[in-house]
């Protein structure tokens, strides 16, 4: 008799690096995650809009949150990753643009991840990759608002829009390059 295969069983990692659109495609594309979705996290308001997140008013960031098998891909290499894929030294900024919305973010969801996401840290600082030094918050996950529906798969639904083709298209062309190994076959 054949035994079944056991599915690994899923994490969650919640984080920001600017543009959740830029965020959700890389991370799409990534083997081992099995599901990535835009949203809100690390403010103050109930329910948020993405206009009222935009005006810079209600605490949130533009996050992503990523179901993953941590046996195909570990917390540690989504946050090396995280790393490359956008600006970890400036403050409420990625490009363009600006505001706390935008700002670096790890939200941890347990123990174990704000240890990883503590040594990841620490280890790109010794490494000295940066000429300024990381700013990347590190917090608790407390709860998380998903975007609004015409956000989900955003850059693959609308290629020809001009923040897609200037911002989001080069991020997802570096991340192929770099990661080229981590894609979904």
């Amino acid at each position: 008799m054949k035994k079944k295969a056991i599915m690994a069983k899923e994490e969650i990692a919640t984080i920001a690096g600017g543009c959740f659109w830029c965020m959700e495609s890389i991370y799409k594309e990534i083997h081992g995650v099995q599901q990535v979705i835009s949203g809100y996290t690390g403010g103050h308001t109930e329910k948020p809009t993405y206009e009222q997140v935009c005006a810079d008013k209600t605490g949130h960031a533009e996050v992503i949150q990523i179901t993953f098998f941590p046996e195909e891909i570990s917390f540690r290499e989504i946050l090396e990753i995280f790393f490359t894929v956008h600006d970890p030294t400036t403050v409420n900024r990625q490009g363009n643009d600006i505001g706390s919305q935008y700002r670096s973010v790890i939200f941890y969801h347990n123990a174990a991840q704000q240890v990883i996401a503590e040594q990841v840290m620490k280890d790109l600082t010794k490494q000295k990759l940066y000429p300024h030094p990381i700013v990347t918050e590190l917090k608790p996950f407390e709860i998380f608002y998903s975007a609004e529906d015409y956000h989900r798969d955003y850059f693959n639904n609308n290629p020809n829009q001009p923040y897609c083709q200037t911002v989001v298209a080069p991020k997802v062309a570096k991340f192929r390059q770099k990661w080229a190994s981590k894609l979904k076959r």
